[in-house]
């Protein structure tokens, strides 16, 4: 069976997409970032990590890989955009990467693992495909590991009715504390971990979040899923969107999300 994406490409799913640069989230890569590089975007989405990839590493080559040929082509024309030509999107299955083993110095892939039921063999096959000496490199969020204030009851609810949805649909919301025990089980020898966040409490990023997901408590793939499999009903999911309002207004708002990272060779 192919795998779920919890959250779907509804358009508030991509407006949070849309803003991730390499600055912003995957800054622990920039090091190891150099011109001439071979570059594989796993689950690159709408492309905007990936294009900032692309102009790191000119005149190396990125390619962007995701499983949703309408985001493939969205990720296309922001390349267009921006004028680049060292950069290509397809659609593509992160189990079964159709690439010759060595033909890439990076594999990345930002918030994949935490929605694939077997991470561990999409790791072994990034292994695989990478040159002499290259790397993978993955962040994903730590969901469990969320906290937030005030204490909106709102938002306990969304907590509890994410964490079960998204197990139920594929994969791990607490990934990020998971990514060094995958990563080795997967055959790296070598693993060096990190950490980082995104914290959301100006007014600005609180309206910009808050929103984002009040829409996406009702109208998104998450709520459709939450719906089907029982685990809350449509009063839940308006408690849930009136509570990222809620904290979205509050003057003391504050939201942190944790990261896990991983740079692993060998």
């Amino acid at each position: 069976m192919p795998e779920q994406y919890t959250h779907g490409h509804h358009e508030s799913v991509l407006r949070s997409h849309e803003w991730r640069t390499v600055e912003n989230s995957a800054a622990y890569l920039v090091p190891h970032l150099r011109p001439g590089l071979r570059v594989l975007d796993v689950g690159s989405g709408p492309g905007t990590i990936t294009v900032d990839l692309a102009e790191r590493v000119a005149p190396g080559r990125v390619t962007g890989l995701d499983v949703a040929a309408d985001v493939v082509a969205k990720a296309a024309a922001l390349a267009a955009d921006r004028g680049l030509g060292n950069v290509d999107f397809a659609t593509g299955d992160a189990y079964a990467l159709d690439v010759e083993p060595g033909t890439y110095d990076i594999v990345h892939a930002h918030q994949v693992l935490q929605h694939l039921s077997r991470p561990v063999d999409a790791l072994r096959d990034f292994r695989r495909i990478l040159a002499p000496g290259g790397v993978v490199a993955a962040r994903d969020v730590d969901y469990r590991g969320v906290i937030w204030y005030p204490e909106v009851p709102g938002l306990d609810e969304w907590h509890d009715v994410y964490l079960r949805v998204h197990r139920i649909v594929s994969g791990e919301p607490a990934a990020g504390r998971r990514l060094k025990a995958w990563a080795r089980e997967a055959g790296f020898g070598e693993v060096e971990s990190s950490a980082s966040l995104w914290l959301f409490e100006t007014p600005e990023a609180r309206e910009w979040w808050g929103g984002a997901w009040a829409d996406r408590a009702l109208r998104s793939a998450f709520a459709e899923h939450a719906l089907e499999h029982g685990v809350t009903d449509l009063a839940g999911l308006e408690r849930i969107a009136e509570g990222w309002r809620e904290w979205a207004v509050a003057d003391d708002g504050w939201l942190l999300m944790p990261h896990g990272e991983i740079l692993a060779r060998g």
